[in-house]
């Protein structure tokens, strides 16, 4: 398996991860609910995630970043993750999937 392989491999497995994490005040992922804006690996398999929240004031803003770059961090072949919160451009509903507008009931 070639280089380029192995971090789109890399990448799904972090997509996959962040499938599984959850604002607990929403029953969306924060993948879906389009809180993740930019996934870059580097050639040594570190993991850069930027994201953001549904707003500043966020009560899991202090909690939620941490839980996911842990999370990051366990995947096998990751050597190190790390997650900015970023506020530029700021989430609104457009940008959650089909599916996390259906399921909350906003289509």
């Amino acid at each position: 398996m070639n280089f380029r392989m192995n971090k789109k491999l890399l990448e799904e497995q972090v997509i996959q991860v962040l499938k599984k994490c959850y604002d607990p005040e929403i029953p969306v992922d924060i993948y879906e609910l389009g809180l993740i804006y930019k996934i870059k690996i580097d050639d040594d398999s570190n993991v850069k995630v930027d994201m953001t929240l549904t707003s500043p004031a966020c009560p899991v803003a202090g909690s939620l970043p941490p839980e996911v770059q842990e999370k990051i961090k366990e995947i096998h072949g990751v050597k190190d993750a790390n997650v900015n919160v970023v506020w530029d451009p700021i989430w609104n509903r457009d940008m959650m999937s089909e599916a996390a507008k259906l399921k909350l009931g906003f289509l």
